[in-house]
């Protein structure tokens, strides 16, 4: 079973192309334009053993929020794809994420069901040229277009970087263990029969 998914997006905004393999070595080629988000993409993707390539190009000249928003949207549908009908996966994941001073949760539902919660504190706005509400933004468009329920919360940090990279890699993990087929589980992982 190869569960793997091609996305290509093109709007006035942006234009978008990305690939995804879930049962990957965490082998990522990335650029968005946005450097920041270029290393939490590749955090994402090494940490999540998920295969990823990604190539944006939006209109950074008005700010980066619809390459980030974007890239989210495509990296929600690519999930969504090449899970196909979830049949044997482990479904529930959650990971806590130390890194330096900040401690991050992430805990995942691939329930269909497409929500963020998120309850993370930034003390302040800019990383690089990153704004950082944008971690929000990426992780809601994600979370919506892939059908997964998302909880992250931050119990401790005082460096941005750290708290975002810490949130981005406790995503991947989670994500890496509820796509993860478990070989127990006979058809999908629901009572109800579907996710």
């Amino acid at each position: 079973m190869t569960r793997t998914a091609a996305i290509e997006r093109v709007t006035s905004e942006t234009s978008i192309t990305l690939e995804l393999s879930l049962d990957g070595e965490g082998l990522t080629t990335i650029a968005t334009g946005v450097p920041f988000f270029d290393h939490m993409l590749e955090a994402f993707g090494r940490h999540g053993l998920f295969d990823l390539v990604v190539d944006a190009r939006g209109d950074l000249a008005v700010d980066a929020h619809h390459t980030v928003e974007d890239v989210g949207i495509c990296l929600g549908q690519a999930f969504a794809r090449a899970l196909g009908d979830k049949a044997g996966i482990r479904r529930f994941g959650s990971v806590f994420m130390p890194m330096d001073e900040a401690l991050v949760l992430a805990a995942v539902d691939i329930s269909g069901r497409g929500q963020l919660h998120y309850d993370v504190t930034v003390p302040i706005e800019l990383i690089g040229t990153f704004d950082t509400t944008l971690a929000k933004e990426f992780m809601v468009a994600f979370a919506s277009n892939a059908g997964i329920t998302v909880h992250v919360m931050a119990f401790a940090g005082e460096n941005a970087h750290h708290i975002i990279e810490a949130a981005f890699k406790a995503l991947a993990r989670a994500l890496r263990e509820a796509v993860e087929v478990d070989p127990r589980v006979t058809g999908v992982p629901s009572t109800k029969g579907s996710l």
